[in-house]
């Protein structure tokens, strides 16, 4: 026990004289969590729209009207002439080209119906479906505002008939998109700092060519590498509870569920990330290596997380594939404690599936560091 607090010291000494490492811990991932959740949207605007209108009645000024003062879309030109608006959808200038045609509130008037040519640039298909979507939403509310003007007694006959329809949103009421983003950008954060520097740390000793000192002297191997691993567990609690208080003052997140249960899949959760960086401290014989090997899995490990894009829209393959994914289970549940104040009975299978982890990441890295020792 001695020796294991002895090693424990030295390493606090070691990264406490390195100030770009107190950075990359503590200033760095705070400043990441304040920039990125303002930085990415969920919401797409400004979406670049190109009008050719061959009509210039007052229903097509209307309807241009609601379009652009949804808070959606730009109007970047206007005009009679297809081939330029189509130019500025070649040019990626435009997201979306919108032509009316002549003679378009006569027949919407007279005969109730009447078709426009929508075209959308899906060169970026998240944008282009949203787009679609948005413009669909502003179209019916057009159609209606249109029937109770011109032709109110259809208007009245239809008024009642139909489902209505009353969303709730449980959980996030005001559908702030940050509340399921910062959550897990705290745990992508987390994960860098204990798994990245750890095998990074590790790897170090073998460069500077300490490892073989250690290897010979009587210290234990189970004391080394639970020296190593302590201090990144203890600062990655740190780093998330600094993260936590980042999320309620600046973004107003409210933790509705047990901080005990939270820090405590937590503790799982960092035993197996460190497991995780010792593993890969076992093949990669300098820092550089550490590095790659890192950057390669974890850019999988965030794209299917779940982070960014729901894990059931991904196809069938990915999804199993996800299982294997110890962020995606620690996201899932970040967002379940603190905004759904979900109980441990909730997250049995993400508790399982960590300790899993966290038992297999550390008996292999153990067992194949003894063998390339």
């Amino acid at each position: 026990m001695r020796q294991l607090l002895i090693l424990i010291r030295k390493e606090f000494r070691q990264i406490f004289r390195n100030k770009s490492i107190l950075a990359i811990i503590f200033v760095a991932p705070m400043m990441q969590l304040i920039i990125l959740p303002l930085a990415a949207n969920y919401e797409i605007k400004n979406i670049s729209l190109a009008v050719v209108d061959h009509d210039h009645s007052s229903l097509s000024r209307d309807l241009l009207k609601d379009i652009t003062s949804s808070g959606y879309f730009r109007l970047l030109s206007y005009g009679e002439d297809y081939r330029a608006a189509f130019e500025e959808i070649e040019k990626d200038n435009a997201d979306l080209l919108i032509e009316i045609p002549n003679g378009f509130e006569k027949k919407l008037i007279r005969e109730n119906h009447e078709k426009i040519f929508i075209g959308i640039n899906a060169i970026n298909g998240t944008k282009a479906g949203l787009a679609g979507t948005y413009l669909s939403g502003i179209l019916q509310k057009f159609n209606r505002k249109i029937s109770l003007k011109y032709q109110p007694q259809i208007a009245e006959a239809t008024k009642d008939s139909g489902m209505e329809i009353r969303t709730s949103l449980w959980f996030n009421q005001h559908y702030n998109y940050r509340l399921s983003l910062v959550p897990g950008i705290l745990v992508f954060l987390v994960t860098l700092i204990g798994g990245m520097l750890t095998s990074l740390n590790i790897v170090s000793e073998k460069e500077i060519g300490t490892i073989e000192q250690i290897n010979v002297s009587p210290i234990r191997k189970s004391n080394f590498i639970l020296g190593k691993m302590i201090p990144f567990w203890i600062l990655a609690n740190l780093v998330f509870t600094l993260g936590l208080l980042v999320s309620h003052f600046v973004y107003g997140i409210e933790i509705q569920g047990s901080l005990p249960l939270l820090y405590g899949i937590l503790a799982v959760y960092l035993v197996a990330i460190l497991g995780y960086g010792l593993l890969i401290s076992t093949f990669a014989e300098t820092q550089q290596q550490a590095m790659f090997i890192n950057f390669f899995f974890v850019m999988i490990f965030i794209l299917m997380s779940g982070l960014f894009t729901p894990i059931e829209s991904m196809p069938n393959w990915a999804q199993k594939l996800t299982w294997l994914n110890p962020l995606r289970y620690m996201i899932e549940v970040n967002r379940l404690v603190i905004l759904k104040n979900s109980s441990f009975n909730d997250l049995l299978t993400e508790f399982y599936a960590l300790l899993t982890m966290a038992v297999l990441f550390n008996t292999f890295a153990v067992w194949n560091y003894k063998k390339t020792s």
